[in-house]
């Protein structure tokens, strides 16, 4: 008797669990489809509004001074229409949505949610919308006046799922810039096509590395056990920067080879690249030392711990200040060994932003003396 009585109870148990995990499914999955809805909605109207804007002041003999006055006089009338939500500067920014985003937005749809007001327009939300970040998102976005660097910001928060803080973050701390200047001049153009697409080692280092959010102040001197304890305790943060695909598995990750213990700084591991990934701190200048160390890592991870179905592992030295030519020369040419100097401020984004320029400049020169 007890036996059944334990049974009943157990599958009484097991339907609650199911009933409340379908309906806890069910709830997230509807307010994830009316979330959608509404910055369909949100985006759409903005869109709509911005083109009409456009249109109304193509009509203006004085488009400068007649396109103002045709925003400030529908932010007047919308305001007190609706209270709040339509001010000049958001009207403003309606209208450089439709100017930057118009080839986005098929004219049947605009024609079914603008002028037919067709809730058909819902039927196309997963098919033809190509617009899937938010409005904040794209606030964001159109403050960035290179078109290429907007586009590759824009992939990377879908593609990602960034939020506004992120993006933001990202921005501010030239993402774009740094990765450009760690690639081959050819692909540079494949980031606002595609994104930041991970299929070489190559792709996951950046110069430089920003660890600003580590919160350590520039000094003259710490050690190396500070800047690793601050990257630990703020992980998260740390491996969005790194890049993408990373898995943490060890802080000073001790092996024994010939009776000698060695001690690797943090172990990750790519699942993109399918490889380990060891990342060596260096709070000082690189030295030809520490690059031959680094390469012994790399060698023994791969000898006896890298299984066969997995690519060769990758060392990525985080330094203070670092010499190319001396990485180039102690290296051989096929080292999957990195080095990358670290940042505990914010870079200039304008000095990024002239160094790439003239990078992308000296490769056009090249290309027209050949």
């Amino acid at each position: 008797m007890e036996h059944n009585e334990n049974t009943e109870i157990t599958k009484i148990e097991t339907n609650e669990d199911r009933l409340y995990l379908n309906t806890v499914d069910l709830i997230q999955y509807a307010r994830g489809l009316a979330a959608k809805q509404v910055n369909f909605i949100q985006l759409m109207t903005y869109y709509s509004i911005g083109r009409w804007i456009v249109e109304e002041q193509q009509e203006g003999n004085s488009r400068a001074k007649y396109g103002q006055n045709i925003i400030n006089n529908l932010s007047k009338k919308l305001l007190n229409e609706f209270g709040r939500g339509f001010s000049g500067d958001t009207l403003k920014n309606a209208r450089k949505f439709y100017l930057i985003y118009r080839e986005r937005i098929s004219e049947t749809v605009f024609s079914l949610f603008a002028i037919e007001k067709s809730e058909a327009v819902l039927n196309l939300l997963n098919n033809n919308m190509s617009l899937q970040l938010s409005w904040s998102h794209y606030l964001q976005l159109m403050r960035i006046e290179n078109a290429d660097e907007r586009s590759f910001y824009e992939i990377e928060a879908v593609k990602s799922n960034w939020s506004v803080r992120t993006l933001q973050r990202q921005y501010n701390s030239s993402l774009y810039e740094r990765l450009a200047l760690s690639r081959d001049k050819s692909e540079v153009m494949r980031l606002s096509e595609e994104g930041n697409v991970i299929t070489k080692p190559q792709d996951i280092v950046k110069q430089p590395t920003v660890l600003e959010f580590l919160g350590l102040e520039e000094k003259a001197k710490y050690v190396e056990s500070d800047l690793e304890t601050a990257i630990i305790d703020k992980l998260q943060k740390f491996l969005l920067e790194m890049g993408k695909g990373y898995l943490f598995e060890a802080r000073q990750k001790r092996f024994t080879f010939n009776e000698d213990d060695f001690y690797v700084d943090l172990v990750t591991y790519n699942r993109l690249l399918h490889c380990y990934v060891l990342i060596d701190l260096k709070v000082d200048k690189l030295t030809h030392q520490d690059i031959g160390q680094m390469q012994m890592y790399v060698n023994y991870y791969d000898r006896y711990e890298k299984l066969d179905a997995e690519n060769p592992t990758i060392g990525i030295l985080l330094c203070k200040e670092k010499n190319d030519a001396l990485v180039e020369i102690t290296l051989p040419k096929d080292a999957n060994i990195y080095a990358s100097e670290y940042k505990l401020y914010l870079p200039d984004k304008k000095v990024l932003q002239n160094k790439l320029r003239e990078w992308i400049d000296e490769e056009r020169g090249d290309e027209d003396i050949q």
